[in-house]
């Protein structure tokens, strides 16, 4: 292939096609004209030799040809640009979107003060909070673009990924106060009532009942909910019973319940703050990550492992 007839600016025009799915949206995005987009996407046809967008009911899908472009893509027009190496933008004069994947729990303790936070130092971030969907959803939305940060467990390194270790959580057990298990909480009476699991992709399994299974042992998953956020009001008001975080354990909340440490042991997790590599020369994105690990160095406190 003779790279000199490769215009640099439709793969530009390309990346925001793709992103979009939307020649309106993409033209809007890159303040081109829609003729002028749509003539662009014919010549990526032509270059691809491929649909890389088709036309369903009332949107466009990416072919998989064209899905298969995106992180690739996004590298290298992320290399071209460090190549370029453009004059550092002052934090205040930053005008950026970054979209966020964080645990709800989380995210209302540390997003507050992380607003102000940007509104002092860099007032031109906005930033949009996706829900967590665990960390292979994260995995793929960082390479994609998707997002741009994400704060999750990330038990292994994954090409194309930067991550900063900032918490080492661990695992309670939580009921009610007068829970009939919390006097005398053991293995059994931990077994002998529902459980509240909390899963974004709807999973009703995780590796606790893989362990228990070995052991003999089976629990009764009785509610499986995509948010922490929605397992107080479950607890308070019936006899479950969660396995969670220590630290998605709401502030104030603890003369309402009783926390006891696992019955057997349970390993723990890393938390990261994650981004794509080829981002770590965003300073809008490298600030908001840096005040992000701050806050949580600041806000986040050991959580108890002991029933109170």
């Amino acid at each position: 292939m003779n790279l000199r007839a490769i215009d640099l600016n439709l793969l530009v025009i390309l990346d925001a096609l793709l992103d979009e799915a939307h020649v309106s949206r993409a033209a809007q995005r890159l303040g081109l004209t829609q003729p002028a987009v749509s003539a662009a996407l014919q010549r990526c046809r032509a270059l691809f030799d491929d649909p890389l967008l088709e036309r369903g009911r009332a949107v466009m899908r990416r072919t998989p040809r064209g899905e298969g472009l995106r992180a690739p893509l996004k590298t290298l027009l992320g290399e071209v640009e460090a190549l370029i190496d453009p004059p550092e933008v002052p934090l205040d004069q930053i005008r950026q979107s970054i979209r966020i994947m964080i645990a709800d729990q989380i995210a209302a303790l540390l997003l507050p003060q992380l607003l102000d936070r940007l509104q002092a130092t860099a007032p031109g971030i906005d930033l949009v909070v996706r829900s967590w969907r665990g960390a292979e959803q994260a995995y793929t939305d960082l390479l994609s673009g998707d997002i741009h940060l994400a704060m999750s467990l990330f038990d292994r390194d994954a090409e194309g990924l930067d991550r900063q270790h900032i918490l080492d959580e661990h695992y309670v057990v939580v009921m009610r106060r007068g829970h009939p298990a919390a006097a005398a909480f053991d293995l059994d009476a931990w077994l002998a009532f529902p459980h509240v699991v909390v899963s974004g992709s709807g999973a009703t399994r995780t590796p606790l009942d893989a362990r228990l299974g070995a052991l003999g042992y089976r629990r009764r998953v009785g509610i499986v909910v995509p948010s922490f956020m929605m397992v107080p009001d479950i607890l308070l008001a019936t006899d479950f019973i969660a396995m969670m975080p220590a630290h998605a354990i709401l502030e104030g909340l603890h003369d309402r319940i009783v926390v006891h440490a696992p019955p057997l042991p349970v390993d723990g997790f890393p938390l990261h703050l994650a981004w794509a590599s080829r981002s770590r020369g965003d300073r809008g994105l490298m600030h908001v990550t840096d005040e992000l690990a701050d806050l949580v160095a600041a806000r986040i406190a050991p959580r108890p492992t002991t029933a109170r």
